[in-house]
């Protein structure tokens, strides 16, 4: 009874995975999209070189509706990959359409520009004379008095300090 539920469960679990792999390859994009701070560019390996041109680009904001209102980029590249790019974008959502030069269309996908900044950094200037460091407080001038009165303080913590600890060596006497 197990064996056939397990079988019967792998069984269907095959069929699911067939079904949905078969369905990305009809609905996936010709066209890959990706945007770096106010640049978009668009690649693709779906156009053929007719006449010396592969085709062209075009950049559609949301108040635009076809293919010739957006901004027009010639693409550039090789038999394995072309590109275009757009720079100094403002941000919002656009759409991206590539038309290949024999009037076929290769994909068309949104993509947001975002208005994330990147936080300007700026170095201080260094101290002209190096770290102020130095004697902190005791960098004034005393006099013989209160030299006098901190000498007899440290002596007097010595010896107090030798009569505690020698005093603590001896036995307990009765």
């Amino acid at each position: 009874m197990r064996t056939t539920q397990l079988l019967l469960r792998s069984g269907l679990t095959a069929a699911a995975a067939v079904a949905l792999a078969a369905v990305p390859a009809a609905a996936a994009s010709g066209i890959s999209v990706s945007t770096t701070g106010s640049t978009v560019s668009v690649t693709t390996s779906a156009c053929s070189q007719v006449n010396g041109s592969w085709g062209a680009a075009s950049l559609l904001n949301s108040g635009q509706a076809n293919f010739a209102q957006g901004r027009q980029v010639t693409l550039s590249g090789t038999t394995s990959l072309q590109s275009a790019a757009w720079s100094n974008v403002s941000p919002g959502t656009y759409t991206v359409i590539v038309m290949c030069a024999n009037n076929s269309t290769a994909g068309t996908q949104s993509v947001i520009v975002s208005t994330t900044t990147t936080p300007t950094i700026s170095a201080t200037a260094s101290p002209s004379r190096g770290v102020m460091g130095g004697l902190g407080g005791a960098a004034e001038d005393y006099g013989p008095l209160t030299l006098g009165a901190g000498a007899a303080l440290v002596g007097i913590g010595g010896i107090a300090a030798a009569w505690f600890l020698r005093r603590r060596a001896k036995p307990y006497r009765l």
